[in-house]
């Protein structure tokens, strides 16, 4: 075991987008990435950086052990259990947490479960303090207020990490209203992030459903025109209560069908979409036979030297180049995030 306390510090992200969060951390001067695991970026973070205000990560926590020789039999329980043992002289006495609990992961096929993980390693972390340990087993919640700490296995290394916050950075406090489908804010502010708003002016979100992705485009670029459509009023009414909670505003929502946006053509620097793929929400309106009537209407209000990210199942569809992709894993499927230019017409 080796001691990590104010070595480094671990950033969650969705599967596919650490690049991303490192990008982040990095042009943000955030710290110094050490290096990128499954779901995850080390690093070490730069004095007095705000590491709350990470957007693309779901989570941010403080390193404070790495054990190395963790196998995949149940030895790997009393290694972790002994990792967490000797963290007790440099743990605080919290006395005002409500307990502590224990999340785990790991990669790969291993034979024991999480559940033996977080109560191995949960039951040596509170000891020390007297706190009173929250297992997970058989779906219990633990209290708001306990201490939370992770456990994640990659290969034959662990890191045994403190979350900052008292929730996960992916739970923003704006999300006050949401709908099906709608969209995971690290996820949205990392498209927002791909669309490089330094020089746009108005982004649109053609199927815009609570609002997540022009939030989070307007949370990098204050002074973006953001415009958002939906063919639910309920998302409308969504989107417009999410905008009030982050104190973002100009907005302009309106209910409309993405296959017959009522925008100018050539008028829009950003498109921002998350189509429906008929999982979640049943593709309506112009939509309801196919994609192909959201395409031709992002193509016809994009401006040509305009970009547009898309959040694309199905390919990438026709009459767009493409500048890069970054394939996620999102409610058990694997969409790709697409940076998107306008193809130029041969005629």
């Amino acid at each position: 075991m080796r001691p990590a306390a104010h070595a480094f510090a671990v950033a969650r992200a969705v599967r596919g987008i650490e690049p991303l969060v490192a990008t982040e951390i990095q042009r943000s001067r955030l710290g110094r990435v050490r290096g990128l695991r499954h779901r995850e970026v080390w690093f070490e973070p730069s004095p007095e950086a705000d590491l709350l205000g990470l957007r693309t990560a779901d989570d941010v926590l403080v390193a404070a052990a790495v054990v190395d020789g963790v196998g995949h039999d149940r030895s790997a329980l009393s290694r972790l259990a002994g990792a967490a043992r000797d963290l007790h002289p440099v743990l605080p006495a919290w006395p005002d947490a409500g307990g502590l609990e224990v999340s785990a992961s790991f990669v790969g096929r291993r034979n024991y479960t999480r559940y033996e993980i977080e109560d191995a390693v949960g039951a040596e972390l509170a000891r020390p303090s007297g706190l009173a340990y929250h297992s997970r087993r058989d779906g219990r919640r633990p209290p708001p207020d306990a201490l939370s700490w992770r456990v994640t296995i990659e290969g034959d290394q662990a890191v045994i990490a403190l979350r900052l916050a008292d929730r996960p950075l992916h739970r923003r406090p704006y999300k006050t209203a949401s709908v099906r489908g709608t969209l995971h804010p690290p996820v949205a502010a990392a498209m927002a992030r791909l669309a490089r708003l330094g020089d746009a002016r108005t982004v649109l979100d053609p199927c815009c459903g609570a609002g997540t992705t022009l939030i989070e485009a307007h949370a990098l670029a204050p002074r973006l025109r953001p415009a958002g459509f939906d063919h639910d009023p309920a998302a409308i009414a969504a989107a417009a209560a999410n905008a009030r909670a982050a104190g973002a505003s100009p907005f302009l929502w309106g209910v409309g069908d993405a296959g017959r946006l009522p925008v100018a053509d050539g008028c829009v620097d950003r498109v921002l979409v998350n189509p429906p793929w008929g999982r979640q929400v049943p593709p309506r309106g112009a939509l309801a036979r196919g994609p192909g009537p959201l395409w031709r209407e992002v193509r016809r209000v994009l401006a040509d030297d305009g970009l547009a990210v898309a959040l694309v199942h199905d390919g990438i569809p026709s009459g767009f180049v493409v500048e890069e992709t970054h394939q996620v894993s999102l409610s058990g499927r694997h969409p790709e995030i697409a940076v998107l230019r306008k193809a130029r017409s041969r005629g």
